[in-house]
């Protein structure tokens, strides 16, 4: 059953997974720094999340809890019920696509975060980690799975690794020597 991803899985943060292995796989090959290599990457996926975001609200997919905010929707097809529903695909779009890219553009940009490589990525993690728990607390729970209870859902436990190697990745890069100047280009 671990494999039969046709079953669901962990999709973003199991993908995610599976792109680090790759990014670090591609590095090594090609003899770059894979904290560098890993940062570039890291500071392009935001714009990915936000179009993503976008496209599970135009399918009418992961939708929010059932709330009587001036702003819920009632989305379409059977899952979803008649009962009108956070649009939390916008909130995941808004929070973990542009915001997110905004504070890794900022790093990047004000800050020359890339001279100290794994500052980005790590912020990505922490970032999304951080953004996909709040936007948790909007959506709606995969129906009886075994890492949902009361509040916590799977999306959160998930993601607390996400914010904890983030942060500890932040602090490792932050006491390594910066890098030459030409690195930010």
């Amino acid at each position: 059953e671990v494999l039969a991803v046709w079953h669901g899985g962990m999709s973003f943060h199991g993908a995610l997974i599976g792109s680090i292995l790759a990014i670090i796989l591609f590095a090594r090959r090609m003899g770059a720094d894979v904290w560098s290599v890993l940062d570039v990457c890291a500071a392009a996926t935001p714009m990915g999340l936000f179009f993503g975001r976008l496209a599970n609200f135009i399918n009418g997919e992961l939708w929010g809890r059932v709330r009587d905010v001036p702003w819920a929707m009632v989305f379409p097809g059977p899952g979803a019920g008649s009962l009108p529903r956070h649009p939390s695909q916008l909130y995941e779009a808004l929070l973990e696509g542009a915001v997110l890219f905004a504070v890794l553009w900022w790093l990047t940009h004000s800050r020359l975060a890339l001279r100290k490589p794994g500052i980005v990525g790590g912020a990505f993690l922490a970032g999304y980690g951080l953004a996909r728990s709040f936007c948790e607390l909007f959506r709606e729970p995969d129906p009886g799975h075994i890492l949902t209870f009361g509040l916590f859902t799977a999306g959160i436990l998930y993601s607390l690794p996400m914010i904890l190697i983030g942060i500890w990745m932040m602090q490792r890069a932050g006491r390594r020597v910066a890098t030459s100047p030409d690195a930010r280009r």
